[in-house]
């Protein structure tokens, strides 16, 4: 790269070159540069210095050559950040230029090794090389994705081996975690689309924007099967709590029935009435009443098991086992 002033410059083997503003101080000497440079470039400065998220534009200013410019939230960080600690890049781009604010450092290094940066200089269109840059942030995207899946596949196991109640919030979680990756790489498929409207047939079949395009697709299609398996993972999550919820009203409801002879004898010979049978018996009388009770009950629980009620509620549970 070419240092001129604050900014440095990439000269593309097309007629168009990138400028990189290091400085991100809005009254910097860069921004100041640029302003005298490049008067075109005016009101995009003036619209980010008040710009705080995803913003996206294509213009005609002459009515033919296409301007584009926007910002966009991306991380270079493999693990889910807030929205605070995410970065925002500024970018322009028309006929013979594009210009970058706020690109890190992480990123900046990896565009100017030698693969990266002959793609962009290589690149017929200033639109194409913003494609470049914006394919990077992507990778980090993807690693972020990696990372992602390693515990989603956590989850899922924890959840096949002991189902407990923990891991909706873990599911929970990794929705919310998913959700953030998409948040971020929805704007770059709204890049492509952008640069598409701006240039039409010209781009069509350039490799580059394809190579954006089909990586784009990957990233949406993963996307897409994640959600289908965190959906996945909570219909089987409320299937397994509806079945253990009829276990147990199934449990309660044998308890219920099994002891209701007691139930029943006990509340009869707890009336305050005089000469209740064997009541003169003493000792002899209680311990007849509560072979009664006994029998009864042995009665109830043989009578519902022999109806096939009890199902496999008397079984005992192996190791492992999903319910």
């Amino acid at each position: 790269m070419e240092k001129i002033g604050a900014l440095q410059q990439v000269v593309a083997d097309h007629d168009w070159r990138w400028l990189d503003l290091q400085d991100d101080e809005r009254d910097s000497s860069g921004i100041e540069q640029l302003r005298r440079d490049h008067p075109d470039t005016r009101a995009w400065l003036d619209m980010i210095s008040k710009q705080e998220t995803n913003y996206l534009t294509v213009r005609f200013p002459d009515g033919r050559e296409p301007v584009l410019f926007g910002s966009l939230l991306y991380t270079n960080s493999e693990e889910m950040q807030e929205k605070d600690s995410c970065l925002l890049l500024h970018f322009y781009v028309n006929k013979d230029k594009l210009i970058t604010i706020n690109l890190d450092d992480k990123t900046r290094r990896h565009l100017e090794q030698q693969g990266h940066l002959n793609m962009l200089k290589s690149a017929p269109l200033a639109a194409e090389g913003l494609l470049v840059i914006v394919r990077m942030l992507m990778h980090y995207l993807h690693s972020g994705m990696d990372q992602f899946e390693k515990k989603l596949r956590e989850v899922e196991e924890t959840m096949q081996k002991n189902n407990h109640k923990y891991l909706m919030d873990q599911i929970i979680s990794a929705r919310f975690e998913l959700l953030y990756w998409s948040n971020l790489f929805v704007p770059c498929r709204e890049i492509a689309a952008a640069v598409k409207e701006a240039y039409l047939q010209e781009i069509e079949e350039s490799p580059i924007y394809l190579r954006f395009l089909y990586r784009g697709n990957r990233m949406h299609e993963l996307i897409e099967h994640y959600e289908k398996e965190m959906d996945t993972l909570i219909s089987i999550d409320d299937a397994v709590t509806a079945f253990r919820g009829n276990d147990i009203m199934k449990t309660l409801t044998i308890v219920t029935s099994v002891f209701t002879p007691a139930t029943v004898i006990g509340a009869l010979w707890g009336m305050n009435f005089e000469r209740l049978p064997w009541d003169e018996l003493g000792a002899v009388g209680f311990a007849l009443m509560c072979g009664i009770i006994l029998l009864l009950s042995g009665g109830m629980y043989f009578w519902i098991r022999a109806k096939g009620w009890t199902g496999d509620l008397l079984k005992a549970k192996r190791k492992n086992e999903n319910l």
